[in-house]
């Protein structure tokens, strides 16, 4: 059985049998830059000569930025520090004036919003399993806008703002979730942090109060058509993964192995939950040997997909230029040993 990558990474995360456990890298865009030069091809060939079965189709907003280039705007209008390699927000734009009415909020229906999404699934939806990135969809985006101290004081003594302003976020989600799917996405793919290394950033009571039912609206377009959600959740959110079964959740990223403990998860949830991720870029690929890294592969995949199927082997989070190549290399060598 010769599978595409589409069909091996639709198999893999609804629990199917397949030829091969499928195989996925992320990275920043200074990494990618390393990347292809140390391999000696071009940036835009690097999905293909990584391995990837999944792509992430985006909207087309290039991003805007002020006038000395040290910060770029979203389309949401929340500004990004252009010096990290990562996500800082360094401006959210209703955080000294919380008026959610004259707030210009962005345009959902936008006929151009999505044309490069519709290109890419045309050219590639055949081969590749394709979702939208939702990332920063949700407590994450109202942190983000309202900045992240002032969130956390807004859900504790001003439930009927924070309630309103999630209610924004979602109705303005749901616009684009619906467009991406008549475009023909292959799944749903969704990011929003709870956790820090230890626990959650609040309880599960507050979580459960104002995030689970506004994301349960979120899933529900693909719940209904039967199609897999995929989600990326950082940190020790152990506490809340019934609850995001529960409402739909289909594949749980990144599986970081300093937090949620690998035979935990397929002790708990195997069967019910499909893993993507599973190999630390916080401790193995950044400071470990080749070797290590080959281990770290083959401990994910015996650990996660006892059975052979159930997972979507990668780096836990986008690669950044802090991994050697080397260790990179090693990676892709142990891949390739799972053909």
């Amino acid at each position: 059985m010769k599978l595409s990558r589409k069909e091996r990474m639709h198999r893999a995360i609804t629990y199917q049998e397949v030829d091969r456990i499928p195989t996925q890298i992320n990275y920043t865009d200074g990494m990618g830059q390393k990347m292809a030069a140390y391999f000696n091809i071009s940036v835009g060939d690097l999905p293909e000569f990584l391995g990837n079965h999944m792509i992430r189709v985006d909207m087309d907003h290039p991003g805007v930025l002020n006038e000395d280039g040290s910060v770029k705007f979203d389309w949401w209008g929340v500004g990004f520090d252009t010096k990290e390699e990562g996500y800082f927000a360094a401006v959210s734009p209703l955080k000294d004036n919380p008026d959610l009415d004259n707030y210009p909020w962005p345009d959902p229906t936008d006929p151009n919003l999505l044309k490069g999404a519709e290109r890419i699934i045309k050219e590639k939806g055949d081969g590749y399993f394709i979702t939208p990135n939702f990332g920063f969809v949700l407590f994450e985006r109202a942190w983000t806008l309202r900045g992240f101290e002032q969130f956390f004081m807004d859900m504790a003594v001003d439930p009927e703002f924070t309630g309103e302003l999630f209610d924004r976020i979602t109705d303005i989600q749901l616009q684009l979730i619906h467009r991406y799917i008549d475009l023909g996405v292959t799944g749903g793919y969704f990011g929003d942090d709870y956790g820090a290394q230890k626990n959650l950033l609040f309880s599960p009571r507050m979580w459960r109060k104002y995030i689970k039912p506004r994301l349960a609206r979120l899933f529900e377009p693909f719940k209904e058509r039967n199609m897999p959600i995929l989600m990326h959740s950082d940190g020790q959110i152990q506490k809340i993964l019934p609850d995001l079964v529960e409402i739909g959740l289909t594949t749980l990223n990144p599986v970081q192995p300093e937090v949620l403990d690998h035979n935990w998860l397929e002790e708990n949830f195997g069967g019910k939950l499909a893993f993507y991720g599973g190999v630390s870029t916080q401790t193995v690929l950044p400071y470990g040997t080749g070797d290590e890294v080959k281990t770290a592969v083959s401990n994910a995949i015996s650990t996660l997909a006892p059975n052979n199927t159930g997972l979507l082997v990668a780096p836990s989070h986008r690669m950044m230029t802090d991994i050697p190549m080397s260790n990179v290399a090693a990676m892709l060598e142990a891949f390739k040993e799972l053909d």
